[in-house]
């Protein structure tokens, strides 16, 4: 190599190191958390300002923190077991416990954890929405934190990562992602915007981390920045689109029953089930009228994510199918849901018009079939009743058409669900294969 080749590959080489460090330097840099204290563990903090305490307790709700912390180890000691692409993660124990919980942590440890994703066993991994809690104003964290000085600590040790294989078991790795897709910057008040929708934009990108499930994700598992709120899986369910196009719930629905939807987990037409149900219980009831309605504002004041009104069912049923499923209908589903699909309002999800039965992605509907769901249990809606699994009695053709059916009558028209949907989705969920009957048994 020559001298002056040499010297141009020197400054290239240079140049990339000073860019790559520039990069990571603004992905990872914990300025943001010099406003904590950095002087005093968990342990050993005593506040007792109760309206601190108070205001720290609504944002432990807006942040959904119980969910995935709050199984049956005990209070916020984590054991969740959460099913990624790249393997399986474990939530881990944030109660104040000095060995297995994070009694060591400061508060400047406790907002590098929360919004920048650098917890006490390294970089986290974006299954904890530090992305969006990223977010969370300075006030809201300090009274986390103060609430969470008043919690009890549990003893219970969680080992995150360790069903992750190589070389994902690496946490080091995230450096890397955080460079690639952490914004590291708090959110800006829009002076173009009222109060109401900076507010809702605020507990939707922030604390309520909406995006984490309803935009879905690239192969790296981050989110779609092009695609916000326009739906995304979730394991073994589907988040569904929640911008105001013509087919959602947000679109079709005013802002008053989008409210009372997140307030009870239920609208009247549809109910919260699976992961949604479980945010309505935990978090969203939990929140005032102002701030749910802030919500509900923000998202019908989003871009639809597209501008068709219209479902395509590629294949609509024949007649002979139409009233052959009918019999089924009356037979299996007829006495909760109702004759003509019409529900019991608030309790049972009627059919008729339900943009969720008529969504594009329906394994929702497979999910509920296979396994069975149950409704959210709200201080105003305490029913939260049940749906059965039919697993043990549909086979996979049957459930196939039975949604086919639901899907496609009382004006609703959606794309078929096929057989092989519901046989994988059978497999993938380890549902019980259907019961044979003795003429089944002897054929």
């Amino acid at each position: 190599m020559t001298k002056p080749t040499m010297k141009v590959s020197l400054t290239l080489l240079v140049l990339v190191v000073l860019a790559v460090s520039g990069w990571a330097w603004s992905a990872l840099n914990t300025s943001a958390s010099d406003v904590a204290n950095d002087v005093t563990p968990l342990k050993d903090v005593s506040i007792t300002n109760s309206s601190l305490i108070e205001r720290g307790e609504y944002v432990m709700r807006a942040a959904d923190c119980a969910a995935c912390h709050s199984r049956e180890y005990g209070e916020f000691a984590g054991g969740y077991e959460m099913k990624t692409p790249f393997g399986t993660l474990v939530s881990s124990n944030i109660s104040p416990d000095v060995q297995t919980g994070i009694g060591n942590m400061t508060e400047r440890d406790f907002f590098n954890a929360v919004r920048q994703g650098i917890g006490s066993h390294g970089l986290q991994y974006p299954a904890m929405p530090f992305t969006a809690f990223r977010k969370i104003s300075d006030e809201d964290m300090h009274a986390l934190w103060a609430y969470w000085s008043t919690l009890e600590p549990v003893n219970h040790d969680v080992d995150e990562n360790a069903d992750m294989p190589f070389p994902f078991n690496i946490r080091l790795a995230m450096a890397g992602w955080d460079m690639l897709f952490f914004d590291n910057k708090g959110l800006k008040h829009n002076p173009e915007a009222s109060g109401n929708i900076n507010r809702g934009r605020y507990l939707v990108e922030g604390p309520g981390h909406c995006s984490t499930c309803h935009t879905p994700r690239n192969l790296l598992g981050a989110e779609k920045q092009d695609a916000f709120l326009h739906g995304g899986n979730i394991g073994k369910w589907y988040a569904p689109d929640i911008t105001p196009a013509a087919d959602t719930l947000v679109g079709q629905q005013q802002t008053a029953a989008i409210v009372r939807y997140l307030k009870s987990g239920t609208d009247g037409k549809a109910v919260a089930g699976g992961p949604m149900a479980e945010a309505v219980e935990h978090s969203l009831q939990y929140l005032s009228q102002e701030d749910l309605t802030a919500i509900a504002a923000f998202l019908k004041a989003q871009k639809p994510s597209h501008s068709n009104t219209s479902l395509n069912n590629t294949a609509p049923a024949t007649a002979a199918v139409s009233s052959k499923q009918a019999l089924v209908y009356e037979v299996n589903c007829a006495a909760c849901h109702g004759v003509e699909g019409e529900g019991i309002r608030g309790i049972v999800p009627s059919f008729a018009g339900n943009t969720a039965m008529q969504a594009d992605d329906p394994t929702n509907l497979i999910h509920v079939m296979l396994r069975g769901g149950r409704a959210a249990y709200t201080s105003t809606a305490r029913t939260a009743a049940g749906m059965p699994s039919f697993a043990w009695k549909m086979n996979d053709q049957q459930i196939a058409e039975i949604l086919n059916y639901v899907r496609n009558n009382w004006g609703n028209q959606a794309s078929n669900v096929t057989t092989d949907q519901v046989k994988t989705m059978r497999k993938e969920l380890n549902a019980r294969q259907q019961l044979s009957t003795p003429q089944q048994a002897g054929d």
